[in-house]
Parts: structure tokens; C-alpha cells; sequence
């Protein structure tokens, strides 16, 4: 705890793209985070707190782009009116959409930030946010995108954490199923494996998804919970944990490495999928 707080006890730059995400691809978030990453990384920006949220979209893993029948997955994605697009960090195929918020916490590498603090910090903020849930940590099999800092209320999954780590600067980012159908949202990954897959073999163990293993906030907390409802228990559980926090926008060097990091970002996208 004592750990956590040094960490959070600083000031913060909010920069929300909770909206305007809707207008642009879940590659550019990526963009993003490795842009303000470098920045910190570099000491040429204070620790950032980005919100995100993207229409529906399917970000896959670099794994689950090398399935032995892949392209015949995106296109049942591209029947569903899913994008398909394959992410830099790690981790297996997530659903975004509309009623899934994602969130980036950017900090300096320092001693003591090991990587499973990472996660350590990510869910004691989640866990401040919904302080009348019971919110526990750990592998939810049947779940896609599983691992150990899976986030569950009721052995239910809603929200998974994943980590990129650059030069000195560490993006640790959630999605939270905010609303609508955990189960649902699980059921169309189950069928893109299936149809990724097809009894081949394939090159890694691959999730065996359950859709009966994931839900929504709004459905396990039994409130109506929007996206602008979590973003507000995010400010204030991050003030309650001592944070300032401050709205901000880019720097200009930022805006300048965006621009080298979305144009490396798609290459990798485009050359990574069939």
C-alpha cells in the first residue's frame, strides 16, 4: 500500500478520449500510449491517466494473428461489423466497443515498479472505483484474453490488464465491460477462434472461451452504469488516492512522435494480418 500511494501521490495529466476514440481506430490509442510513454520515459511529461473508448472493434493479439485459418476469423468479425486489428502489446483478442471503457495509466520506470506492481496499482484504483463490489484478482478460465489480473465480481470476468513497458516509461491499460452483454461479447471471440481455428493445429494454446464465465458491470453490480459515470468514479477515486489531477492535452513533441508511431503502428497492423 505504502508503495502504491508513493506512485499515485503525484501529479497527474488527464487526457480523455472517452468521446472523441469513437472517431478514430483503437490503432491510434496504441499510438498514443507508446507516444506519451516515450515522453515520460524521458522525463518530458508528468505521469498520465488517459481514458479511451472505441467503436466496435476486435483487438487481437499478435498470437491469434498467426491462427491457421485466420483470415476466415476477420471475416466473420467484418460479417458481425466488427474491425479486426492486431495490437503492440501484449495479450489475446479483446472486444471493444461503445460500453467498453479502457484506461491507460503512463508512468516513469522507477525502482520498485516491478511488473506485477503494475497490475497491483491498476486494481487497487478499479477497486477504489467500485468500493461496494467485491473485486478479486486472478485467472478466470474460460475467459478470453485470460491471466492472472483478471478482474471478477462472482468468479464473473469483466475487466483484464495488460502492460507495455518502453525505454523508462511503463502504459499499464484495462478495459472494464462497462454495460451490455458480457456473455455476448464472449460468444462472438469463442466463434472467431472457432472459425481462426478449425480443429487445426495451431501454435500456442489458444482460449477456450465460455461466454457464461464473462459480464458487464452493469450486470453483476445490477446498475445502469455509463461510460461517463466510470470515467467520473475514476477521477475521484484517483483524488481519493491522492492524486492532482490535471486536464491536458499532448505536447508538441508528443504530437511529433504520434505521428512516427501511428505510421509504424499500421505498417505493423497491415502486415500482420492476411
Amino acid at each position: 500500500m505504502d508503495q502504491s500511494n508513493h506512485f499515485f501521490k503525484q501529479t497527474w495529466r488527464f487526457i480523455d478520449h472517452s468521446t472523441l476514440g469513437l472517431t478514430f481506430s483503437a490503432l491510434d490509442s496504441f499510438a498514443y500510449d507508446d507516444s506519451i510513454c516515450t515522453s515520460i520515459g524521458n522525463n518530458e511529461s508528468p505521469a498520465t491517466i488517459r481514458t479511451w473508448v472505441h467503436a466496435d472493434t476486435v483487438v487481437l493479439g499478435t498470437q491469434d494473428s498467426r491462427l491457421p485459418t485466420i483470415a476466415d476469423g476477420i471475416n466473420y468479425l467484418t460479417s458481425n461489423q466488427y474491425s479486426s486489428i492486431v495490437r503492440n502489446s501484449g495479450g489475446l483478442a479483446v472486444v471493444l466497443d461503445e460500453d467498453v471503457f479502457n484506461l491507460s495509466l503512463i508512468i516513469k520506470e522507477e525502482k520498485g515498479l516491478s511488473i506485477n506492481m503494475g497490475y497491483v496499482l491498476m486494481l487497487e484504483l478499479v477497486q477504489k472505483m467500485f468500493p461496494e463490489s467485491s473485486i478479486t484478482a486472478g485467472e478466470v478460465v474460460g475467459s478470453y484474453c485470460p491471466g492472472s489480473y483478471d478482474l471478477s465480481i462472482a468468479g464473473k470476468k469483466f475487466a483484464g490488464i495488460s502492460q507495455r513497458r518502453i525505454r523508462n516509461g511503463v502504459a499499464v491499460q484495462i478495459y472494464l465491460c462497462v454495460r451490455g452483454s458480457g456473455s455476448k461479447r464472449a460468444e462472438l471471440i469463442r466463434e472467431f477462434y472457432e472459425r481462426a481455428v478449425q480443429g487445426k493445429e495451431a501454435n500456442f494454446d489458444y482460449p477456450h472461451v465460455v461466454p457464461e464465465t464473462m459480464a458487464s458491470l452493469a450486470e453483476l453490480t445490477g446498475k445502469d452504469l455509463s461510460i461517463q459515470d466510470v470515467t467520473l468514479r475514476c477521477l475521484k477515486a484517483m483524488q481519493q488516492l491522492n492524486a492532482k489531477l490535471e486536464m491536458g492535452s499532448l505536447t508538441e513533441l508528443e504530437k511529433e512522435l504520434f505521428i512516427k508511431n501511428v505510421a509504424r503502428v499500421y505498417a505493423r497492423n497491415e502486415k500482420c494480418l492476411p
